[in-house]
């Protein structure tokens, strides 16, 4: 009998199914038996498989028509002769070390099921997970869902190892439908006696990139919401039963994931919708309590709520408005001794209408640039997604915030009043905002020479205040688009050096500079451009390229005239980009790695083999290439 069976089963996956049972087979753990489940593929998926089978006595291959992953899952139980039970999905795969992990784990605990941390896998890049990250954060032996509440997210079967008798006892096993992980995996939970909770990661979470190639990527399709909205009454029912505490928990990520889904597929199908999905859809929401409706955000609230309405006609005009950036909602005051405020719209009814939890600001510069020696500045704060106009005048306040001390430099305080302004997206969209115009001016003899010395991180911040609200928060905007960042200014030996990170966070960064770029451009698809160093050592310097995301390095020569390098980097030879952008730090290897600080004002921007890149100053003051 081997201590874990495997089950994986798969379906049109043989792109991916080679890599994920050569990772099982490489476990630390080799007393365990694969057991493959063809749900009834057209592809090479099965031949692949059978040569692994031949190169594998531990992996066997079971044959179904296609009946659904459910189906598969229950039928590769059956035959699993393991103490302990874990499941991979066929284009996913797992650590070397995981399996060994989570067994030793229930063997010296006695728990029921051992769980562990998750990473997406997209290409060939690993990023955290988002619905494990905080669940998983440290690791926690014998507990449970219901001492240990950020569990509520686990919801996916394959991150775990079960013992196999607590699997019978608890009479597992899986409906025959899409998402019908969620209700097995929290039955389990909810129904074992103890859990542990491993911090490491133990399971790589592919992400595919080919269109419809996932039950995922057909979310909007009427049948993958049928079995969606089935899977959520069937674990809200359990948790109403069985863990009623949890329910509100539950509720708030259903709301915010599955109902945004449920909103953009009913949108779309307008009068054309099957009565039975809204049927669903009103079953679930007639049991989520207010508390749980409180905790979205009031735009998705009110196309919640139209959606348990059956007011499908205006669901469609306000998802549209949403989309477009046009729902801005007034917000007003409510309450004497206890002051709120309420967002306005005429379908949104008052007892869903708080908004007190949600008002944040949206800060962003319209100019930045240096005059006579002094840092000047305009911009505007509005009500990130609401009108601000019953507001009529506030005071704003402007100031700098030292990140590591939290001392502050006063810019300016004025009573402003909103005005209407398209402000606009990195997308080339322009979006209205009804906002509070602000100036300020930073003055570097501001700073004390034990502020100088401390070379620090300072961040742009506004403050609004007026009626009983009172908002602070970080000045940002789009990343790419104007103002430029000014360039920096040296006072005492110390660079002050305006800069704006990856998020679009304004603010000024206190440095040395060991090296500085003082020319930049594109020539010919190349990135050229040149400096000077402080000290240019006995070694030849090399210019290194390094990835943000991933840590991946790109190595370029640099050419030494005196104190003076030059340097070119071929834009199409850059490693292409993974996800949404890539951004690369420039580092000069002298020894030592320098990060030379970028004095040019100048954003080139090229386009090479249909590659878009630009290139701009990172929140450190050094170059940053971006590839958008």
């Amino acid at each position: 009998m081997p201590v874990l069976s495997v089950i994986v089963p798969f379906y049109n996956v043989e792109k991916y199914i080679g890599p994920c049972l050569d990772s099982i087979a490489a476990q630390t753990l080799d007393d365990l038996e694969v057991i493959c489940v063809d749900d009834g593929s057209d592809d090479g998926g099965p031949a692949v498989v059978e040569s692994r089978q031949a190169e594998d006595r531990r992996i066997t291959l079971i044959r179904q028509d296609n009946r659904g992953v459910g189906r598969a899952r229950n039928v590769g139980i059956r035959q699993a002769k393991g103490r302990y039970l874990a499941f991979v999905d066929g284009d996913d795969t797992v650590p070397p070390d995981a399996f060994r992990r989570l067994v030793s784990s229930l063997e010296s605990t006695g728990s029921d099921l051992a769980c562990g941390n998750v990473m997406r896998l997209y290409r060939n890049l690993l990023i955290p997970s988002w619905a494990h990250k905080k669940a998983f954060a440290r690791p926690i032996k014998g507990t449970h869902i219901t001492r240990h509440p950020l569990l509520i997210r686990d919801r996916m079967l394959w991150n775990k190892v079960y013992r196999r008798t607590f699997w019978d006892d608890l009479g597992l096993s899986f409906p025959e439908r899409m998402y019908e992980d969620q209700p097995v995996a929290m039955a389990a939970h909810v129904g074992a006696g103890s859990v542990d909770v491993l911090a490491r990661i133990v399971y790589h979470w592919r992400q595919r990139d080919e269109p419809g190639s996932s039950i995922t990527q057909r979310s909007l399709e009427p049948d993958n919401l049928r079995d969606r909205l089935l899977s959520v009454l069937e674990t809200a029912g359990l948790l109403s039963r069985r863990a009623p505490r949890l329910k509100p928990d539950f509720d708030r990520d259903t709301l915010d994931i599955d109902m945004s889904v449920a909103v953009e597929a009913m949108a779309a199908m307008g009068a054309s919708a099957d009565p039975e999905l809204l049927d669903l859809i009103v079953r679930y929401l007639d049991g989520v309590s207010r508390e749980a409706w409180q905790s979205i955000p009031f735009a998705h609230r009110l196309q919640v709520h139209l959606l348990h309405q059956r007011r499908l006609d205006e669901l469609a005009d306000v998802a549209a408005q949403a989309r477009d950036g046009r729902l801005r909602p007034r917000v007003s005051p409510a309450g004497l001794l206890r002051r709120s405020w309420r967002g306005r719209h005429p379908w949104m009814p008052g007892h869903l209408s708080d908004v007190s939890a949600e008002l944040g600001l949206l800060a962003w510069l319209v100019r930045l640039d240096w005059r006579d020696g002094v840092l000047s500045g305009a911009g505007r704060v509005a009500l990130e997604g609401f009108d601000a106009g019953e507001l009529r005048r506030v005071r704003v306040r402007v100031w700098l915030q030292e990140r590591r001390t939290g001392e502050t430099v006063p810019l300016s305080e004025g009573d402003a009043t909103p005005s209407w302004e398209s402000v606009e997206q990195e997308e080339g969209v322009t979006v209205p905002e009804h906002a509070f115009p602000f100036e300020f001016t930073f003055d570097p003899a501001a700073l004390s020479p034990a502020q100088l010395a401390r070379r620090g991180h300072w961040d742009l911040r506004v403050q609004l205040r007026g009626q009983g609200l009172r908002l602070d928060g970080k000045v940002r905007g789009p990343r790419w688009l104007p103002p430029l960042i000014p360039a920096p200014r040296r006072r005492s030996g110390v660079w002050l050096v305006p800069v704006r990170n990856a998020k679009g966070t304004w603010g000024l960064r206190l440095r040395r500079a060991e090296a500085i770029i003082g020319k930049c451009r594109v020539d010919g698809g190349d990135l050229v451009f040149s400096g000077e160093m402080a000290d240019v050592g006995d070694g030849e310097p090399v210019l290194r390229l390094r990835r943000r995301s991933d840590g991946e390095e790109m190595y370029f020569p640099v050419t030494l005239a005196g104190k003076d390098f030059h340097a070119r980097v071929p834009l199409a030879g850059i490693d292409e980009g993974v996800g949404d952008e890539s951004l690369w730090e420039v580092v000069i290897d002298q020894g030592k790695p320098l990060r030379p600080l970028a004095r040019t004002r100048e954003r080139p921007v090229a386009t090479v083999a249909d590659r878009r890149f630009l290139i701009d100053r990172c929140e450190e003051g050094g170059l940053l290439l971006a590839e958008l």
